[in-house]
């Protein structure tokens, strides 16, 4: 992997002296972005084949930075989901506990010996990479992971099903902890870098839609709300991919009603999709509904206040 890089240094160099610094922070949040939304465990050519779509079809298609109607993070994430399914939705792996955690260690996989309470379980490491996420284990398995533990992130024990000893494991890199996630989003919030009206409404959305759905509705496949909100993709998704401005409406109205309708999404595709977890697929067709809202919602906009002005024009006889 670091031979790789270090091969890319050169060429981002020189992209950087044909295009200028921009270049460098284009690289920097898409690669950032889409990286932490994979599994630890993707191999290293499915990563660059996510990127070479995210970029040629995410945005150089429609014109290049600015002009993109998708964004090109989630492009790439959900061509790799949808092409590797295997590899991207069923090698996850518990995370690290204690000090110095994975800062002492290259990956789970790569371990000689498993964890304790992997060993003590009579398990081996072959059986942590195949581990099932809290959101799959929920819907397939009916086990419910400890909300504090999603909450900070420490994900990773044995449950048993049908007399089976089963190991829970994290989702993809960046969506872990829902507490670090929130401190990076007070922090955007703060500098006035990520719009609040699209994350909040995200949040929203979801949680809104899980009270009803299972409340209301009585649909049971759909998880309880707080387990809606600090598992899987969600928190991750409405606080760095949602909040992409160039994809998002530009409309005040707009921007709550896109919110509100990946959040929405996000929960159906949790309880019917195929795959456990729908952020990616949510937030593309929330891409696809952004133009039509921004020029829907003007027009009606633009209709009233005309409206308005002439009948304030007219004088009666």
């Amino acid at each position: 992997m670091l031979r790789v890089l270090y091969s890319l240094v050169p060429v981002a160099i020189t992209a950087v002296y044909f295009f200028g610094w921009c270049v460098m922070s284009i690289i920097v949040v898409s690669a950032g972005i889409y990286a932490l939304s994979l599994p630890p465990t993707t191999p290293l050519w499915m990563v660059a084949v996510g990127v070479i779509i995210a970029v040629l079809f995410g945005k150089e298609m429609f014109g290049g930075f600015g002009k993109n109607v998708f964004n090109p993070a989630i492009v790439g994430r959900a061509f790799v989901f949808v092409c590797f399914p295997i590899e991207l939705t069923g090698k996850f792996i518990p995370v690290f506990t204690g000090f110095p955690g994975g800062f002492s260690h290259w990956s789970m996989a790569g371990l000689e010996q498993p964890p304790q309470f992997i060993a003590e379980a009579g398990l081996k490491i072959i059986d942590a990479v195949t581990s099932a996420t809290p959101m799959w284990a929920q819907r397939n398995y009916g086990y419910d992971s400890s909300i504090f533990s999603l909450f900070i992130g420490n994900i990773g024990t044995i449950f048993q099903y049908e007399g089976q000893k089963m190991i829970l494991g994290a989702g993809s890199m960046g969506e872990v902890s829902a507490l670090v996630i929130m401190c990076s989003c007070a922090y955007l919030l703060w500098t006035k870098t990520a719009n609040w009206r699209l994350t909040v409404s995200t949040l929203l959305g979801a949680l809104i839609s899980s009270i009803v759905f299972r409340y209301v509705f009585g649909i049971k496949t759909v998880p309880a709300p707080l387990f809606t909100m600090f598992s899987g993709a969600l928190f991750y998704a409405a606080v760095f991919m949602v909040t992409d401005p160039i994809s998002a409406p530009k409309v005040t109205l707009s921007q709550w009603i896109y919110g509100f309708f990946i959040g929405t999404m996000i929960v159906v595709f949790r309880c019917k999709g195929i795959f456990s977890g729908g952020a990616a697929f949510s937030i593309l067709l929330g891409n696809i509904l952004a133009p039509s809202l921004d020029l829907w919602i003007t027009r009606v906009t633009s209709s009233k206040k005309e409206t308005a002005s002439n009948s304030k024009g007219v004088v009666s006889p």
